[in-house]
This record gives structure tokens, sequence and C-alpha cells, in this order.
């Protein structure tokens, strides 16, 4: 089964390229992230074989799923704050797998306010990991994390420090994730560094790979066991009028 996580930056703006990969690569799930719009153009995709799940809001973040199979969601917000409206979140079994798409806070500046959310966002949902964890459910969660987890994933350590994707504290709530007994997916297949999933649009970072690694997939011990692959797909970054991320792809065996 092959699961993609992309953040598309904007579904309005890249609705052809989703379109491209969908009917080119075959994912048999697809997660979506920064949809960047309260209203999902779910008709656009009839006839692409795929049914739709998607979370929006107004203007900002998103997130959506894509499936060759039904999509029995169980989870559209992430537990732990009634009053946190950013649709950053959606939970659902797809054929007998549990799946997680996640859109985690960015956190700039930091401190501040925002760093403030994006660590509380990931101590609940460090929470709701625990929960599945102790429940034993099997399942993966993919997405935008906004996190860099080490220097080999990113082109140039000394550019972030300081940077909420890079801080002290975000790396010990992403080590706190992984020591829940979870595997990155990449990092498991693939150790060598410049392996990067975004390129910023300006000074021509992309030509220069002067990227980060910010898009993971994250396997609980059952789901590791399964793991037969996991790359980073860069030819949609090179299209028309890209995003500014390119697809992780993995592989689980059935």
């Amino acid at each position: 089964m092959k699961i993609t996580s992309w953040n598309v930056n904007s579904i309005k703006a890249r609705t052809e390229h989703v379109i491209e990969y969908l009917n080119t690569e075959k994912p048999d799930v697809l997660m979506i992230q920064e949809l960047k719009g309260l209203e999902f153009p779910s008709d656009q995709f009839e006839g692409t074989g795929y049914k739709t799940y998607a979370v929006g809001q107004k203007a900002y973040n998103g997130v959506a799923v894509f499936s060759t199979h039904e999509i029995n969601v169980i989870k559209g917000k992430l537990d732990g704050d009634d009053e946190d409206e950013q649709a950053r979140y959606i939970e659902a079994d797809i054929n007998g797998v549990r799946m997680i798409n996640i859109y985690l806070p960015n956190g700039n500046p930091a401190p501040g306010p925002k760093y403030d959310y994006k660590l509380q966002w990931m101590e609940r949902l460090f929470k709701r990991l625990k929960t599945l964890c102790d429940d034993d459910i099997p399942f993966l969660i993919g997405g935008d994390f906004n996190v860099i987890p080490k220097g080999e994933d990113c082109h140039a350590p000394k550019d972030w420090e300081g940077d909420a994707l890079f801080r002290a504290e975000t790396h010990a709530a992403f080590r706190k994730l992984i020591n829940l007994g979870l595997t990155d997916a990449f990092r498991a297949i693939d150790t060598r560094a410049e392996n990067y999933t975004f390129w910023d649009y300006q000074a021509g970072a992309w030509q220069r790979n002067n990227g980060i690694r910010i898009d993971h997939f994250l396997l609980s011990p059952v789901i590791a066991d399964r793991l037969q692959d996991c790359r980073i797909n860069k030819t949609p970054r090179g299209w028309d009028r890209p995003s500014d991320h390119t697809p992780i792809e993995v592989i689980i065996a059935a």
C-alpha cells in the first residue's frame, strides 16, 4: 500500500498538480496539507477514482485525504483544546490501517504566542498518540510536521538556529513522539544527508538544493514491521508554479 504526504500550498493553485500526481503515481492514499480555503473542490476530483475527505479553514491551514478505499473518519480535530479552530488534523481508518494527517503549526516567531501554540499542539498530539499506543491501535502519522529533526536534515544548520522548526524545545517535543516507539520511516530507509522535502521560493533554493526535511511519516511498531520503502519524490517540485514542498511516499506491506 502506497501512502503519500504532500503540503500543496493552496489546493486552488495546485488542483491540476494533485490530479496529475494521482493519475501518474497512483497512491492508495494521498494526504495533503495547507489547503488555504474553507471549501474543498471535491467535484474537480470526480473521475480520478479517489474518495476525499477534507477539513478546511478560510485562507489558512486545512488538511485533506484522498483514498481509493473507504475513508472511515475517526476525528477531524485534535483533542485537547475545544477552542482551537485551526484545521490541522484528520484521523481515519483506511484499508485496515489507522492513518493520521497533520499540518503541525510553524511556530514562528519564536519565542512568542505562536511558538507556545506549536508546543501545546505537539503535547496534545503526544497525548493522542500515546492513547493509541496504550490501546494497541497500530497507526501511521504523516504530514508537514514543521520540524527539522537534526542538522543533517537542513542545508545550513546555523541558518536555522533559533527558528521554531529547529529550536531545542521543538526537538525535545519531537523526540517525545519518537520515544513512544515510533519509527521515522524515511530515516529507516535512507540515512544520507541532503534529502529534503521543502525548498523556499527565494534565492534559488531549489536550484541549489538549499532545503530542509520537515515532511515526515512516523510509524507505530506494528506498521514499522510492514515498512517496505520510503522516498522523497522531487519531481513535482520541478513542475511549473509548484508547491514549495514535494511529496514523501511510504510503502507498507498489505
